[in-house]
This record gives structure tokens, sequence and C-alpha cells, in this order.
């Protein structure tokens, strides 16, 4: 059995500079949905850091709730995303702001949006962390983006690798050691 490769994780974006957009993020959303009836939706797992401090930062009252969604068996993916866990509360007439950690290929997000919309809410805007472009295979309209990055596999901030390194407090690169 070969050795596993060591690896370290260089900050990519610093918490400092996550915190900064966060509360632009929020301050935006608060703009944007003054007195109307709000529910931020997480995506399960890699959103749930990202949106514990983007509801602080939401001046207004607001529900919370998760959806989950799968596209693996094991480590292998089905190429079609299901959903694994649905809203508990019902939201129609009411505004969502779906909050992922990072937008990839759009395939999971364009599957929970259309998802979403049979619940009949008032309106339904994206909230992403991170988006990458060049891995994008549907087009998703993204209304509050944290960072646009490129082609990178991050951790931290939520975002894992094998389910460790979401308790770091910046975004990180994984970069194997020489």
């Amino acid at each position: 059995m070969a050795a596993a490769t060591p690896e370290r994780i260089e900050v990519f974006i610093s918490e400092a500079r996550l915190r900064e957009r966060v509360e632009q993020l929020g301050r935006e959303i608060t703009r944007d949905h003054a007195g109307l009836p709000l529910t931020l939706v997480g995506v399960l797992k890699g959103s749930f850091v990202f949106l514990a401090d983007l509801v602080r930062t939401v001046d207004l009252p607001v529900e919370v709730d998760f959806i989950g969604a799968s596209s693996y068996e094991g480590t292998t993916t089905t190429g079609e995303v299901r959903v694994t866990r649905d809203l508990q509360r019902p939201v129609q007439g009411r505004h969502l702001v779906l909050v992922e950690d990072i937008l990839d290929t759009g395939l999971t997000l364009r599957r929970l949006l259309d998802h979403l919309q049979a619940h009949r809410p008032a309106s339904l805007k994206v909230c992403c962390l991170l988006e990458k472009p060049a891995r994008a295979r549907v087009r998703i309209p993204v209304d509050y983006r944290g960072f646009l990055i490129g082609d990178e596999f991050v951790v931290g901030y939520g975002l894992d690798k094998d389910e460790l390194h979401r308790n770091l407090p910046y975004v990180g690169v994984v970069r194997s050691e020489p």
C-alpha cells in the first residue's frame, strides 16, 4: 500500500476577507427584502458555516431552513442530482434565498432551483459564497456572489475534502507537498 501524499493547505481567502464580504452580502439581502417574509435555505452540508455567519448579518426577521442534494453513490457520481432532504416548513408565498457554498458545474443548483420553484415561493434568489465560472455546465443566475475563483480545489469555511477541513476559519487551497 502506497503512503498518502502529504498535503498542506494555503490560505486562499482570509478570515477577514470572508467576514467583510459576508457582511456586504447580508446588507444587500437586507436591502432587497425589507418588509418581505424571508427564508434563507442552506444547501447541506457545505453551506452551514457560511449560512450561520450570513444570517447574523441580515437585519430582518428571517426564517432558516435546509435542503440536501446528492449526485453520488459512495465516491462515484451518478450524473443525476436527487434531493436528499426537503424543506421542513412551507414556503409558499415567502421570498427565498438559496444559500450555497460553491457553484461549480451548476447541475446541483439547477435541480434545487427547479425543486424549490415547485413549492411556489413569492421569489427565489441565489447566494453563493464561491463561483467557478470555468467549470459551469449550466448557467445559473447568481444574485448574491461572494467571490469568483478559478479551478482551485478549496476547503474550509464549510467546504470539505473527504469530510475534513470544514472547520477552518478561512478558505484554503489544498496543495500536495513536493
